[in-house]
């Protein structure tokens, strides 16, 4: 039945969102500690400055290359009439954004612990705002898809433990 299916695709979108935050968050929280401690040396060599600028709007254009990648792949589950189909057009969709969400909020964590530059610590925060409006929920789902009431009812019911 598709509500089997929906929902072991709906249990791999959420392993694979918090896989992503718990590599993400630590990883940068070091960083971050060593960037405000001002006593630690890690020896790191000395790359050139043009590098800070191309970590900074790599990251920024990953920011908004998801955003828009995320709604133009969407818009393909408009012309399917099947759920299970929708579903996972939106799954490949949001796998596609998590890992350039990641991609990004890795951009950001190499960018301050080799410039220290703050725009790397705005750059994280605004990763992780966009990590958790874009983590996949039931009502989320809906409404992204524009799903039936029906619909909606199927995914919340998948969306829960056996």
């Amino acid at each position: 039945m598709d509500i089997e299916e929906i929902r072991k695709i709906y249990k791999s979108l959420e392993q694979l969102v918090l896989i992503l935050m718990l590599i993400a968050l630590p990883l940068f929280g070091m960083v971050y500690l060593y960037y405000n401690s001002g006593n630690l040396d890690w020896e790191l060599p000395e790359i050139p400055d043009f590098v800070n600028g191309m970590l900074a709007g790599g990251g920024t254009a990953l920011l908004a290359i998801q955003y828009f990648l995320f709604h133009k792949k969407l818009k393909v589950s408009f012309h399917y009439e099947e759920l299970l189909k929708k579903v996972k057009v939106y799954s490949n969709a949001t796998k596609e954004r998590f890992f350039l969400l990641f991609l990004s909020s890795l951009l950001a964590t190499i960018g301050l612990l080799f410039f220290g530059n703050p725009y790397f610590v705005i750059l994280f925060a605004v990763t992780l705002i966009f990590f958790s409006l874009a983590k996949p929920t039931p009502d989320r789902m809906g409404r992204l898809m524009k799903l039936k009431k029906k619909e909606r009812d199927v995914i919340l019911a998948a969306s829960r433990p056996e």
